[in-house]
């Protein structure tokens, strides 16, 4: 039963496509559990660089099966576009399978999601607009359109006229904006479900029947443990839970068949949207590795906020998460600093505080404590091992591996696929 978690052990953008894509190879089937197209991931094969906002890693790996688990809610138009996309590059998509109980992001979730936001002002959360929130939302609310719901016109639509029955209040007499139809929401989807039924299976059964027969199974999560909407740094999240636990809801199987929980932490620390960020840099240092890093958003295409590694909140994710390994990537981003800073605690009101505080106030207040290590000038993008890598690299990683309290088990020197140093196996 080798089944792997692979989830963002920070704000999300650590580089989990290039991990997900490294074990592509040895895996039967990769599995997105939560988010949706709000998530992005950048992979490089050979000379070819490809970005995905809702398929799974694995689309990209011949002979892996790629799911979209229950978890997941999914807006149509941008999966077949994706789909498309890869296609017309070469990439066989035709082994993606879809689970029928996934939520779909209908026209209206979009709406209210931007409508939302700009109402907020400068309260606003910073999401991606793309409905994610309002999907998960109507989940809850058991309003919700599931894929399954496609296929049968008049659950769908008494299903959106339910929906419609509340959102065209908000948005005619709190919005001014203008109701919208049943029935133009009704004509849009089902024009969608011929299109995606080849894909459209039973998850839960395929999985825990593929865990069975003993293939191997990665759990891939979007976003990061910090944009968890329980654990994360609420209200500054996502709407579903990126953790490892999030796997066993989001993909129906039990967590005694999780054998392996790898998270992925970038060298450095970023995030995208509003929200704390102790460690966060607004001067050169900080442009820097925005630069260097190339840290803008796959999908959002905002630019990443940058500030050096914080080993608190990878302490947090390894607790939270369970963590047997971690993924270093980018390393050698941080290739040219003479010494490079590490948060290694917080200062509250003058009190130091070596873990993360569940007060939402004190994290706002938190001030990093650094301890400064030495930095390297040499070349590490050929590293083919650790001890390739130049001592004072080599002296980060190690450092960095116990302050973080799991084992680095893999680390990237490159954006290519070949780029990275294994140091322990995953499977």
């Amino acid at each position: 039963m080798p089944a792997l978690v692979l989830l963002g052990a920070q704000w999300g953008d650590e580089g989990k496509g290039k991990a997900t894509d490294l074990l592509g190879g040895s895996v039967d089937y990769v599995v997105r559990y939560q988010g949706g197209n709000n998530a992005g991931h950048t992979v490089v094969v050979g000379d070819q660089k490809y970005a995905l906002h809702l398929l799974p890693s694995g689309i990209l790996s011949p002979g892996c099966t790629p799911v979209i688990g229950n978890g997941v809610v999914v807006d149509p138009s941008v999966l077949l576009s994706e789909l498309s996309g890869l296609n017309e590059r070469g990439v066989d998509t035709s082994k993606l399978l879809i689970s029928g109980n996934a939520h779909i992001i209908t026209p209206y979730n979009v709406t209210v999601d931007k409508v939302t936001e700009r109402f907020l002002g400068k309260r606003k959360i910073g999401t991606t607009g793309r409905g994610i929130g309002p999907t998960y939302a109507d989940k809850i609310n058991r309003v919700g359109i599931r894929v399954q719901d496609l296929y049968d016109e008049s659950i769908l639509t008494q299903k959106v006229e339910a929906a419609l029955d509340v959102k065209n209040q908000i948005l005619t007499k709190l919005y001014n904006r203008r109701a919208i139809a049943v029935e133009q929401v009704v004509e849009e989807l089902l024009g969608y479900a011929a299109k995606i039924e080849p894909y459209v299976a039973d998850t839960v059964l395929v999985l825990n029947q593929a865990l069975e027969d003993d293939k191997v199974v990665l759990f891939e999560g979007g976003q990061g443990t910090l944009l968890d909407i329980d654990h994360g740094t609420y209200p500054f999240v996502t709407s579903s839970n990126p953790t490892a636990g999030g796997a066993c809801t989001g993909a129906g199987v039990g967590p005694t068949k999780i054998s392996r929980v790898i998270g992925i932490l970038k060298a450095y620390t970023t995030r995208v949207g509003a929200g704390p960020f102790p460690t966060e840099l607004f001067d050169e240092d900080g442009e820097a590795l925005r630069r260097i890093g190339g840290e803008r958003g796959v999908t959002t295409g905002r630019d990443r906020r940058c500030g050096w590694f914080d080993a608190v909140i990878a302490r947090y994710a390894t607790r939270v998460n369970g963590l047997t390994d971690f993924f270093l990537t980018k390393l050698d981003v941080l290739t040219g600093w003479e010494q490079i800073p590490v948060c290694v605690a917080y200062e509250i009101d003058g009190k130091r505080v070596e873990e993360l505080p569940y007060s939402q106030t004190d994290f706002h207040h938190a001030k990093p404590v650094y301890e400064m290590l030495p930095g390297w000038s040499e070349d590490i993008s050929k590293a083919k091992s650790f001890s390739d890598l130049p001592k004072n690299a080599q002296a980060y990683v190690k450092a960095l591996e116990e302050m973080s309290g799991a084992p680095i088990s893999a680390i990237g020197v490159g954006p290519g696929r070949d780029e990275t140093i294994e140091i322990n196996s995953f499977l």
